[in-house]
């Protein structure tokens, strides 16, 4: 692109195309300027089709932004600056900064106000997103730039550090003016806002969400806007952590809205990995926060560890279960027994508390030497960190740092004087723990053997220091020396939010938590991992890794929600994100203007999967259901096909023998799906429809031939067949036995005329379809039984993970494939905002309110 191109684009991308062409023609040929106006719409086409492919956004927005141009200088000095990053990964960001910027009202229009929401994930690089927002609008003509980075000095500081590095000093002198330094909060300049304007530069303030600064803040600004300097300059706010503190609090929310009421032309954006209070504010209502202009959901980066990859998650509909969706074996539990013992329970009872180092604590804690060790053997020198979250009461964190710094001194005098005990102790964790999550696993890296590590090990010894990081503390986390760190970090809140805990290696985390949001920020051990995946651990109790397990599968979800939108081409006014409930975690403490969400089981199949392993009463009750059902529609008359040894299919049972067994059949408490209140509404609503269906069902009885008496199941009416096998997910079992998949997609049209292995080749759409193609099966449900042998062998592919079921007697497991395409609803148990009423004609500015974080620290 020549240079006169370039500033005529620029001149476009400021203060639109008619006024570039009244400022060129007749200065350059019309031909010229043709082909410069092609190149523009070439440009900004690029931008609009670039990634990620879709995104939310609200009608109407005019396609302007032609992204980074040649004569920009804060882009590419940022750009410069990211040596960490692979060319991939400064592509993508490139990519959907740009897209991000295109999102927003064009600058010559002359009053608008964009509000937009950026979803990541968890220590993902949104601040790296944000940064290249910030530089890119600087460069198209944004005259200040307000980064709101969450409500603790701590994450502040590091935010201020991050854009003074790469994005101030990167630029060069007079590109930006930081009104905000490592030390210093916004205070109100001497200066007014009309004399810090002026030559090319860009106001830049990293502010906390505190009263106090937001009022300094908005002091500053009305005086601006009172005497009209404000009036034309273009102001763009980042809300970092977007879902805390502004989203229904007393204070802060209120003073969020009027900063940005002040704006003539003015741009929000949020940042969060946790949106779910941002997408239930109320849209309806004029002037909140909710992202009407645009929702970007950012796609995982590539070598992110995330909580699907940790934790893993459920299979959603249509998806096929397998190895993917279990997570790496690198979770240790922490027996609830012992959970007293390092933390305090009861009101009051952190005074005089001493923590124990319990086996548990102990096993973390080596690890995390062995581990660091572990990456100096492979060259790694880079900081080590390990984070120990028991309580969020600073008087638990301090109780630590004693108890913990004798942990390492005992340890370290060991290691120095050659204790055999010691070192075979160390040598079985490390070859444990090994061959749980063996190197071989990640591209490129080779396993480290315990000889190897062992010569690094005093040396770590000697830098490990355990800092408790609170909001009472002096010292803090720094990672600004000049030496690593190998710090043992102990904390609460301030841990828990936006922070980037380095090199962050072990996870010792045991904080109860009662919202989604809250729970899953506390999760810094996502991000990532680069030169040493294979070692990261975390040791929580088993009901914490089934919580986290089970946000892993809400993130999926609602992504998949967005992406479904984003398909349909819906603005973020017409949309209604569900978020699926827990039964005991609430999805945020601000539930805005949620109301229970409808689903239809029309298309779906559905089948349980948790189920009380060792209560003989409960396994019995569910057999008696099984057989009351197969005897009763027996005796009607019904037809009886057995396609397959051990396959018995019953057909056109009436529904009311169904119904009957779905209200005498169990189902555990974790599985919502299956809510008999759920499934009988449903089905009872679908029987009084003007053209009914589910008046009639197919039972499918899914055995095996029988191999011994000892695994065959009786169903009554003369039918027994053999058992299936379904081995349980290591580290469950009890009142919570999980076999996490009971059927195959192929299952879905067991009762129809295709063989299983053509419908094993057929994706779950069309095996939807081919069931509601037919004449036969169109209006008819199917209900599959499943007689699970009680004492289930995993198979041998799986032996990692599996664990071999020993339940009080055989289990009947169930599942339900309902025809139709969801197109009817009933209740469910999801939450969403209610958008029905949302006037998406216009768009507005702000309102509304409720309490910020305990620990949210004053200036």
């Amino acid at each position: 692109m020549d240079n006169f191109a370039s500033v005529f684009i620029d001149w476009v991308e400021r203060f639109g195309l008619d006024a570039a062409l009244t400022q060129f023609r007749g200065t350059f040929p019309d031909g010229q300027i043709d082909e410069w106006v092609a190149e523009y719409e070439r440009l900004v086409k690029g931008v609009k089709i670039g990634y990620p492919p879709k995104i939310l956004s609200a009608p109407g927005l005019k396609d302007w932004y032609p992204g980074p141009l040649p004569h920009h200088k804060r882009w590419p000095a940022f750009r410069a600056a990211l040596t960490r990053l692979s060319d991939d990964a400064v592509y993508k960001l490139n990519e959907s900064t740009s897209k991000i910027v295109a999102h927003t009202y064009s600058p010559d229009t002359p009053k608008y106000l964009t509000k937009g929401l950026v979803v990541g994930y968890v220590q993902s690089g949104k601040t790296t997103s944000f940064t290249g927002v910030a530089a890119k609008a600087a460069d198209i003509g944004y005259k200040l730039v307000i980064v709101l980075s969450g409500v603790h000095n701590g994450l502040r500081r590091q935010t201020q550090e991050r854009l003074q590095t790469e994005l101030v000093n990167s630029a060069g002198e007079g590109a930006w003016f930081p009104l905000t330094d490592e030390t210093k909060d916004f205070y109100e300049p001497a200066a007014t806002f009309a004399a810090h304007l002026g030559g090319d530069r860009t106001l830049l303030i990293i502010a906390k969400k505190q009263k106090d600064v937001l009022a300094r803040l908005l002091s500053w600004l009305t005086k601006a806007s009172k005497t009209g300097s404000l009036a034309s300059v273009p102001v763009l706010v980042i809300d970092d952590e977007a879902d805390q503190a502004s989203v229904e609090t007393a204070k802060i929310n209120p003073q969020i809205r009027a900063l940005l009421k002040l704006l003539t032309r003015g741009t929000y954006i949020g940042y969060t990995a946790t949106p779910f209070a941002n997408v239930l504010i109320d849209p309806s209502v004029p002037g909140d926060l909710y992202p009407e202009t645009f929702i970007l959901n950012l796609p995982e980066p590539k070598g992110y560890f995330g909580a699907e990859r940790i934790f893993g998650r459920d299979a959603l509909e249509g998806e096929h279960s397998g190895p993917t969706l279990d997570g790496y074996d690198m979770v240790r539990e922490v027996p609830d027994k012992t959970v007293a013992k390092i933390r305090p329970v009861g009101k009051g009872a952190e005074v005089g508390f001493v923590p124990t180092v319990t086996e548990e604590l102990g096993d973390a804690l080596r690890y995390f030497v062995l581990a660091t060790a572990a990456r100096r053997h492979r060259g790694d020198i880079d900081h080590s960190t390990m984070l120990v979250h028991t309580g969020m009461k600073t008087a638990i964190h301090f109780a630590y740092q004693g108890p913990l710094q004798q942990f390492f001194k005992n340890l370290a005098a060991k290691v120095e004087r050659g204790d055999t005990e010691a070192f075979g102790e160390l040598r079985g964790l490390w070859d444990a723990e090994t061959k749980r999550v063996p190197a071989s696993l990640f591209p490129g890296l080779s396993p480290v053997s315990f000889d190897e590590l062992a010569g690094h090990l005093s040396d770590v010894l000697d830098r490990v220091k355990v800092v408790v990081d609170n909001f009472r503390s002096r010292d803090r986390l720094n990672y600004s020396g000049a030496e690593p760190e190998v710090a043992v970090a102990v904390g609460g809140n301030t841990l828990s939010r936006g922070l980037t805990l380095e090199g962050l290696v072990v996870s010792f985390f045991v904080r109860s938590a009662k919202t989604y949001d809250t729970l899953l920020q506390m999760g810094r051990w996502f991000g990532f991992r680069g030169g040493y995946e294979d070692l990261p651990r975390i040791w929580m109790t088993k009901g914490l890794k089934s919580d986290f397990r089970h946000l892993a599968t809400v993130e999926a979800e609602i992504r998949l929600d967005i992406a479904r939108y984003e398909e349909q081409n819906l603005s973020p006014r017409e949309v209604g994100i569900r978020i699926r409930t827990h039964p005991v975690l609430n999805v945020t403490a601000k539930m805005g203007a949620y109301q229970i969400a409808y689903a239809s089981y029309g298309g779906r199949r559905v089948q349980t999967r948790y189920f009380r392993e060792s209560d003989a009463t409960w396994l019995d009750e569910n057999r008696k259901a099984a057989v009351e059902l197969v005897t009763n529609a027996v005796a009607e008359g019904v037809q009886i096909d057995r396609p397959t040894e051990g396959t018995v299919i019953l057909r056109d049972v009436e529904a009311e023998q169904v119904l009957e067994f779905l209200n005498a059949y169990n189902v555990h408490e974790d599985s919502p799906d299956l809510d008999p209140r759920l499934v009988t509404a449903y089905i009872g609503k679908e029987n009084r429809r003007a053209r009914p269906s589910l008046l009639t069902w197919n039972v499918a009885l899914m055995g095996e031939p029988i191999v011994d008496n000892e695994h065959a199941v009786d169903f009554g009416a003369s039918i027994r067949l053999g058992t299936i096998e379904r081995s349980l997910i290591e580290g469950t079992g009890g009142d919570r036995a999980d076999i996490k998949t009971l059927m195959s997609k192929d299952h879905r049209v067991v009762d129809m005329d295709i063989s299983l292995s053509e419908a094993r080749r057929k994706s779950e759409g069309a095996l939807v379809d081919l069931r509601n193609a037919s004449m036969e099966h169109a209006d008819t449900g199917l209900l599959l039984l499943y007689p699970i042998a009680r004492d289930s062998k995993p198979d041998p592919a799986n032996a990692a993970t599996r664990v071999a079921m020993g339940a009080a007697d055989h289990v009947i497991g169930m599942a339900l494939v309902f025809p139709g395409n969801a197109e009817d609803t009933v209740r469910n148990r999801y939450v969403q905002v209610d958008t029905s009423g949302v006037d998406t004609s216009e768009y507005d500015e702000i309102s509304e309110a409720l309490e910020v974080d305990q620990e949210a620290e004053t200036s």
